[in-house]
């Protein structure tokens, strides 16, 4: 994907700009997304008319589910109700950002892309939740595809089910959003069995460039056993800055902390020396002073 670019012409002045920008942080991040109760703004017409068939298939009692069997029957025993598969979507074009080849530095342009892209995805996947009375959703799963007819594009794909508590107890986030998480239906059930609760889908991220080494420098490794400094730090601070943003997240939900938690890295096609940490996560809070925690059972695998 076209979105770095080196030109020996503008070096000196890139290398200016980046040492009047403030160290990243996590106050840095970016934010999410506007939520509006009731909106279907960014939902097309189709997708309109297809959560209206759904209102009425919940009426009568019908739904649709992404769960597994063993799920669908953990989050029924959990006193919660599948409504329905719920999705949203972004195809997003990412900006221009130019990088140093000797500097370490985030892509600010690409962090906040990639950020805007998933919680426009998310944000979409909540209001139609909310259009079928949900709770929120559970089985959260966010996808990036890439097509070949727009080499600069990625859409932005994030899908769940929407489950209702049967009692009409509210479970939703402190902030009057449908909770989302990513947890699967049996660590769902195990969660609110022991005294907690989703509140939400945390995410934070962060693109960063690499800087490549010089030759004298890499000359003077060579056939050595030692550490690259550069590297080490370099993807240090990605990963801290992806998880102080996913953390910050957790703040502003009033959360008690982060279950699931995990970070993954990828390209996405920007070259070897650019890549994105993403970390995500469900934030929970206690809904009990005690805290019942089951036994354990052993389970042995009877394949090989």
């Amino acid at each position: 994907m076209g979105f770095l670019k080196r030109d020996d012409d503008h070096q000196a002045a890139a290398a200016e700009e980046a040492q009047l920008e403030p160290a990243p942080s996590a106050e840095t991040a970016p934010h999410a997304g506007s939520y509006q109760a009731g909106s279907l703004a960014g939902i097309p017409a189709s997708g309109r008319e297809r959560i209206e068939r759904m209102k009425q298939e919940v009426a009568r009692g019908f739904f649709t589910s992404d769960l597994s069997v063993n799920e669908f029957l953990l989050v029924k025993q959990a006193g919660f109700e599948p409504l329905g598969l719920v999705l949203g979507s972004s195809i997003y074009h990412i900006g221009f950002q130019q990088a140093m080849w000797n500097q370490n530095q985030e892509m600010s342009v690409l962090t906040q892309a990639m950020y805007h892209a998933r919680e426009l995805a998310m944000t979409r996947m909540e209001e139609e939740a909310d259009q079928l009375g949900a709770d929120g959703v559970v089985g959260v799963r966010l996808d990036i595809g890439r097509y070949d007819w727009g080499v600069d594009l990625a859409e932005f794909i994030a899908v769940g089910t929407a489950v209702k508590h049967r009692s009409g107890e509210l479970h939703r986030a402190p902030n009057g959003r449908p909770f989302t998480s990513d947890l699967s239906g049996q660590d769902f059930s195990t969660l609110l069995r022991s005294g907690y609760r989703p509140v939400g889908l945390v995410i934070g991220n962060c693109v960063y460039h690499v800087a490549r080494q010089g030759m004298l420098a890499s000359l003077k490794q060579v056939g050595r056993n030692v550490e690259m400094p550069n590297y080490t730090q370099a993807l240090y601070e990605a990963r801290e800055l992806a998880m102080e943003r996913m953390q910050a997240e957790a703040t502003e939900l009033q959360a008690g902390g982060i279950v699931g938690a995990r970070i993954t890295e990828r390209s996405h096609g920007w070259g070897s020396h650019v890549i994105e940490f993403f970390a995500i996560g469900t934030a929970v809070v206690p809904v009990a002073a005690d805290h019942q925690i089951e036994q354990p059972a052993l389970v042995l695998p009877v394949t090989g």
